[in-house]
């Protein structure tokens, strides 16, 4: 069946000798894997690679098939050129990372239109913006709303935060209790939205030990989440 679609790349691996498997996250399906066979024979096809790289943001014709782990692309453009994202590599590195760590999570997520455009205008912002070292802080805590484990119960004066459970706590409960600098930087970023985030003032270390955190977190709440390879690439580059 042809059809439209959007997508957001997540990853790609070679398949056999010219082939390529592209694993997306769609507006209309949710995550699709497609199959794009001989694109790696010729330098004319090879051409076509360059749409499909991490977190592109794509129009394709597919030809989807009901009951099928592989679909194919009859046609491919950019739904979104970007200006910097994938030349920047502080960017970049971001965008490696963001894309291991949504390939992850999205094993066979349904179609949610609301975490598509929450995706795709999160990329938009980060592509124009000057200020992004927090960028994926944020963009992690946000994605946690559509996941399923956003923290919720937020008081000032609750001196935990309680990794487990999601839950702000006055008094320390397990291991998983989270206090000191982790805490205050997880309530300045809860409620803010990204152009607020050059108001955050963290250094490299305090970045480095809250992403741990959040990690650690998402580990927590998703079966067979494993912190991304592309981490120390990421804190290599923003230290």
């Amino acid at each position: 069946m042809l059809a439209k679609n959007n997508g957001i790349v997540l990853s790609k691996i070679k398949y056999k000798d010219y082939d390529l498997i592209v694993k997306c996250y769609t507006q209309n399906r949710g995550v699709v894997s497609y199959i794009l066979r001989g694109i790696l024979k010729s330098k004319k096809r090879q051409s076509k690679v360059v749409y499909f790289q991490p977190l592109s943001q794509i129009q394709i014709e597919e030809n989807y098939r009901p009951n099928s782990e592989l679909h194919s692309i009859k046609e491919v453009k950019s739904n979104y050129i970007y200006k910097s994202l994938h030349s920047n590599i502080y960017k970049s590195a971001i965008v490696l990372f963001l894309a291991e760590v949504l390939s992850s999570v999205f094993k066979e997520e349904d179609k949610n239109e609301d975490l598509y455009h929450f995706i795709e205008t999160a990329l938009q912002y980060l592509d124009n913006e000057e200020n992004f070292a927090n960028f994926h802080l944020l963009f992690l805590l946000k994605l946690t709303r559509y996941v399923g484990f956003q923290p919720t119960n937020l008081g000032q004066n609750q001196s935990y935060f309680n990794l487990q459970s999601g839950v702000f706590e006055t008094t320390e409960t397990s291991i998983y209790s989270v206090s000191g600098k982790n805490l205050t930087i997880l309530k300045d970023l809860l409620g803010i939205n990204f152009d607020a985030l050059k108001t955050i003032k963290i250094n490299a270390s305090q970045r480095q030990d809250f992403l741990n955190m959040l990690l650690h977190y998402f580990e927590l709440h998703l079966d067979g989440f494993k912190k991304p390879k592309s981490l120390q690439v990421l804190n290599d580059v923003f230290h």
